[in-house]
């Protein structure tokens, strides 16, 4: 190794600062094997970058090939090494969804949580504790898989109206008078009764009727 001194080795260390990436770890690769021998130990005590920077650096160097790391090529996720696991998901979570009732989104809701979408694949698909991530990476995988956690509204039953009262009340009245009269013969039929509910009603009738009042109607 060629004696250097302190000012130099801080201009060394200055200079591998101010590059990136694949030029930092030639520079470093060379500065090993010109000053350090190639000992990629001692460059590391000298210059305070990590061996394996330098062993890296000289790797590239050495074979003419850039070692950078690809987008998207980190640790594949846990439902893409094991498709099986978002198939039976699906098949478990499914029955239990809704869409978003405004139609705003493409998620779906479910009232699943993770921890009973876990227990359910080892009851229902026979998987094994072992074979499963933990429910904080399921509840990833759900999110993943645009489900979201949500409690499903179930249908309310119309609630009866003021006027069914008084509707049933005048049926009543009607059925005890033609009872008590002899002559009078009684039927049983079903009818639907109209009865004007809400703002949409306009109190029971249509502005095209009303309009055509004033002219002659069809077949007049």
């Amino acid at each position: 190794m060629l004696s250097q001194s302190k000012e130099h080795d801080k201009l060394i260390r200055s200079a591998a600062r101010r590059l990136k990436g694949h030029d930092r770890r030639l520079f470093i690769a060379e500065v090993t094997i010109e000053l350090c021998d190639g000992n990629a130990r001692l460059s590391e005590s000298l210059f305070g970058w990590g061996r394996e920077t330098a062993n890296k650096g000289m790797l590239e160097l050495g074979e003419g090939v850039l070692l950078e790391r690809v987008a998207g090529g980190g640790r594949p996720r846990f439902e893409d090494r094991n498709p099986q696991l978002a198939v039976d998901i699906r098949a478990i979570v499914e029955p239990k969804t809704q869409t978003d009732p405004e139609l705003k989104t493409t998620r779906r809701y479910t009232n699943l949580s993770a921890g009973e979408v876990r227990k359910a694949l080892m009851e229902q698909k026979g998987y094994r504790d072992e074979d499963l991530p933990a429910e904080r990476t399921l509840r990833d995988i759900l999110n993943r898989m645009n489900y979201r956690l949500k409690r499903i509204q179930k249908g309310r039953p119309l609630k009866k109206t003021k006027e069914a009262d008084a509707i049933f009340e005048n049926v009543n009245a009607v059925k005890a008078a033609s009872r008590a009269d002899p002559a009078t013969l009684e039927i049983s039929g079903d009818t639907k009764a109209k009865v004007a509910l809400g703002d949409y009603s306009r109190g029971g009738k249509k502005p095209d009727r009303l309009r055509r009042q004033s002219g002659s109607g069809l077949g007049s």
